[in-house]
């Protein structure tokens, strides 16, 4: 029987320290091309219930041929399945296992969702919650299956680059010096020129700052959807002692409604929601 082992490519001798030495972030070759692939691929088969191996090729920005070969890694470790009538890949259950030591959003949820409900029945838009997971903004709960007022229904763990959407200016804006300056450095060391760009802008033009202020994030036109461009978004952050723990959103869509009339109309009803969530955490 065929058995798999762990073969490690050369043996250390030293401390703690100098393993540590070994690993760290001004590393060539970081990150590894193979693993971001293959957690993009993951990404895009989690956030859907099935799709096609095309599909999933175009929604994670994997090559075809690359994106094959990491499906077929994936069936063989069980962390996806083959629907063999439809030629579709859904994720098992063992795909829980990898969050398995992560349940801080649960108790966010379950206080948050009914507020949430009820919000969406007084304005008719859809209300997100997300939470920061590494440099995206992770959905932790909506309310788009609730209305009509969308494109979309988005599952739990739909992701979103952290600079690109309200929700994750805002985190950015309340979190604390040092993780907002660790999460820029990774964002202007691995990204591009456009994201550098934006890194400099949000760290040293004072847009942060001017968000953290005003107490609230817009963004027009937003990019990352499954419809790009058709709707806008206004993000508030849920606190809970002084410190961030997600961001509160509502999407509007950007032909309907303005981004300013947004703003006034439904901004003070997604604030008062985010500090009731907050009072009850």
């Amino acid at each position: 029987m065929a058995t798999r082992a762990i073969i490690p490519l050369r043996s250390y001798g030293g401390n703690e320290a100098e393993l540590d030495n070994e690993c760290n972030d001004n590393d060539r070759g970081i990150p590894i091309r193979s693993v971001s692939r293959a957690i993009s691929v993951l990404q895009a088969i989690n956030s859907h219930s099935s799709l096609t191996m095309t599909q999933i090729a175009t929604d994670s920005g994997v090559p075809y041929p690359t994106a094959c070969r990491i499906v077929k890694t994936l069936l063989y470790e069980g962390l996806i399945e083959r629907e063999d009538k439809t030629k579709r890949y859904r994720p098992t259950a063992k795909v829980r296992t990898l969050a398995s030591g992560y349940d801080h959003a649960s108790n966010l949820v379950e206080v948050a969702r009914p507020l949430m409900e009820r919000l969406t029945i007084k304005v008719g838009w859809p209300i997100s919650l997300t939470t920061r997971v590494g440099r995206s903004m992770v959905l932790a709960a909506s309310t788009h299956a609730m209305t009509s007022l969308t494109f979309n229904e988005y599952e739990r763990g739909y992701a979103m680059p952290i600079l690109e959407c309200a929700a994750g200016m805002i985190y950015l804006a309340n979190c604390e010096q040092s993780v907002r300056d660790a999460i820029l450095g990774q964002l202007h060391q691995f990204g591009d020129d456009e994201t550098r760009h934006m890194v400099q802008l949000a760290g040293e033009g004072g847009l942060l700052e001017t968000i953290r202020k005003d107490g609230y994030a817009t963004r027009s036109f937003v990019q990352h959807t499954r419809n790009p461009g058709k709707t806008s978004a206004i993000a508030v952050p849920v606190m809970h002692d002084d410190k961030i723990e997600g961001a509160l959103t509502v999407a509007v869509f950007s032909s309907t409604i303005d981004l300013r009339t947004a703003v006034r109309d439904l901004m003070p009803g997604l604030r008062d929601c985010a500090a009731e969530i907050s009072s009850l955490l």
